[in-house]
């Protein structure tokens, strides 16, 4: 694995401090189960190239690399060197690079997959539609994506006690608190990524899970 960092003047998308970066590993049991479906939806095979945006801790590959018949290359993108730092060995010609979701340093269609999870809903709306831009700038002809983002809670108990805390963090803390619910389904019109399937996951965090497909 191989780890590259550049500075930025101003905090890119997703951008996460080293306070919380030291923190975010303890939550990851809750965004398991939507990671997992994530990787099943985008069945990667061993010659395809995927790109895990807002990779975080490589909390994503790491999951990955556990798989029988992994890819060969796998780039794991953060806007966060000290989430990047946090990440646990990953398999040779796997590599992180520490960029802005919303700038890749990556040429045009280059990747066979992109998965995104948790970033989406971190941004507000003319920064979701540039990262979605250049998921479909990168991602090959017959390319597929996968986004997860946080749902609101499902269920009785969901609906009733968990959703009106969620809903209050979202409302006192703000959009990069990483607590408002998003259905990005809105924000691909124009981008050329066209919604194939779906899928809610309810244990852990309740997250939406598309599956899209590139031009």
């Amino acid at each position: 694995m191989t780890t590259a960092t550049g500075e930025r003047s101003r905090r890119p998308a997703g951008y996460a401090s080293r306070t919380t970066a030291r923190y975010y590993d303890a939550q990851l049991r809750l965004e398991r189960r939507a990671l997992l479906a994530a990787i099943e939806l985008a069945a990667p095979g061993i010659d395809d190239v995927l790109l895990d945006l807002g990779t975080g801790t490589a909390a994503l590959p790491a999951l990955l690399a556990q798989r029988p018949g992994h890819p060969r290359r796998v780039t794991g993108v953060d806007a966060s060197a000290a989430m990047l730092r946090r990440a646990p060995p990953l398999p040779d010609g796997w590599r992180l690079i520490n960029a802005d979701a919303r700038r890749l340093p990556l040429p045009d269609a280059s990747v066979d997959i992109v998965t995104c999870a948790y970033l989406l809903h971190l941004l507000d709306q003319p920064g979701r539609r540039t990262v979605l831009a250049e998921i479909a700038r990168v991602l090959a002809p017959g390319g597929r994506a996968v986004l997860v983002t946080l749902e609101m809670p499902d269920g009785l108990l969901g609906r009733s006690l968990l959703a009106p805390v969620q809903t209050g963090l979202c409302r006192v803390l703000g959009q990069r608190s990483g607590w408002c619910a998003l259905d990005p389904r809105g924000d691909l019109t124009g981008t050329g990524l066209r919604l194939r399937s779906e899928r809610l996951c309810t244990r852990g965090y309740t997250s939406l899970c598309l599956r899209l497909e590139g031009g």
